[in-house]
């Protein structure tokens, strides 16, 4: 088998959620219509791999002509290809088109052997229990404008079943953020409004100093929330080591830190977190990120999934540490997270009565395209 093209589908589509100045999601007033891609890698024997994502331009110039000719099953020696040519394509070449091109071929491989991937990858279960993970914090009346109110959606969150709950606090450009007594006040009042039981986390403001972050672990402590999550710039990794010589609550990181798994392998020998964290979008694949939870697993280190979809779900499911939990959302009270949008005939990660995500049995990712939208809706 060989791949003999790489397309990518531009389509119109419509989102319920809007970015704010510095990228955060939010609710939309109303769902608009906003565009979308899927990426195809073709092969001569008729077998393709989709997924979400991809630039045409840069797939054009830099991509095909890597990868025309190639078996598609060389996944390793096509992401270190990738790899390698970023080094002098960096404003280019990122990591979620290097991603695009992993998963794409992840789903190829599935569907040529007529496997889900989380089995080609060596299953460890078929469901996994979800945390709601909400988005930023707001300004909107009865959305996430006060810790009350995330309090009150907290609630409402365990009571559709989830056993964990994470916030994400308020963040620029709302012109008073951060506040590390706000976010506190909003932890605190969530562990009032879900009882002792629940297992709460917070992501705050990213860019804390080393005070507030260690003054804000502390209050968590006293909460019992069960981690933190990328505090403080993540560029300093001497922050993060001394930040969790600080704290009994587990630091989570990195995140968002370039470097791919050989970043989370020098986090990890010098103890700069409690519990590693990667997903796919992070590292440049899930080529990459099960090398990343292969690596915690050699140290014994927890590694925690960031991120939904397809691809984070599938190494859930095929790791045998923890990864405790699958990461649902964002999420918000004015915010319908259940109907997929018209692109897609089902969401990728459905909640059962008892807070887990199951993974489909398809071969493949598991993605449920509607192929009959995205020819109707094309864009040139």
């Amino acid at each position: 088998m060989k791949i003999t093209d790489i397309t990518i589908d531009r389509f119109k589509t419509t989102s319920r959620t809007v970015a704010d100045a510095d990228g955060h999601g939010h609710p939309a007033p109303e769902p608009y219509e906003t565009t979308s891609s899927v990426m195809r890698i073709h092969t001569d024997e008729g077998v393709e791999g989709v997924t979400v994502g991809g630039n045409a331009a840069l797939v054009e110039s830099i991509v095909k002509p890597l990868l025309i000719g190639r078996d598609p099953f060389y996944r390793e020696q096509i992401w270190h290809l990738l790899n390698e040519r970023q080094r002098l394509h960096k404003g280019t070449l990122s990591d979620k088109l290097i991603c695009a091109v992993d998963l794409a071929l992840w789903d190829l491989a599935g569907k040529a052997t007529h496997q889900p991937v989380y089995k080609l990858l060596g299953a460890t279960r078929s469901k996994v229990p979800a945390y709601a993970s909400t988005m930023c914090g707001d300004e909107l009346p009865g959305g996430l404008s006060t810790p009350e109110e995330y309090g009150a959606f907290a609630k409402a969150c365990q009571d559709k079943g989830y056993s964990a709950f994470k916030l994400h606090t308020w963040q620029p450009p709302i012109e008073w953020a951060p506040d590390p007594k706000m976010d506190v006040a909003a932890c605190a009042a969530v562990r009032d409004a879900v009882g002792p039981d629940m297992r709460l986390m917070l992501d705050p403001f990213h860019f804390y100093d080393r005070q507030d972050a260690c003054w804000i672990g502390r209050e968590l402590e006293k909460l019992d929330y069960y981690w933190i999550e990328e505090p403080m710039d993540e560029q300093s990794m001497s922050s993060y080591k001394w930040l969790t010589d600080q704290l009994l609550i587990p630091v989570v990181g990195p995140e968002t830190m370039e470097g791919k798994h050989f970043t989370r392998a020098e986090w990890i020998v010098q103890n700069a977190a409690d519990i590693s964290r990667a997903g796919v979008g992070d590292v440049g694949g899930l080529t990459p990120l099960m090398k990343t939870i292969h690596l915690c697993e050699s140290h014994g280190v927890r590694c925690e999934i960031h991120g939904g979809g397809p691809g984070n779900l599938a190494a859930l499911c095929a790791m045998q540490i923890p990864g405790e939990y699958y990461e649902r959302g964002l999420l918000h009270p004015f915010v319908d997270y259940e109907t997929p949008p018209p692109h897609l005939h089902s969401i990728a990660d459905p909640l059962d009565d008892e807070g887990n995500v199951t993974i489909a049995d398809t071969p493949g990712l598991g993605w449920d395209f509607d192929w009959e939208w995205i020819a109707a809706h094309p864009i040139d």
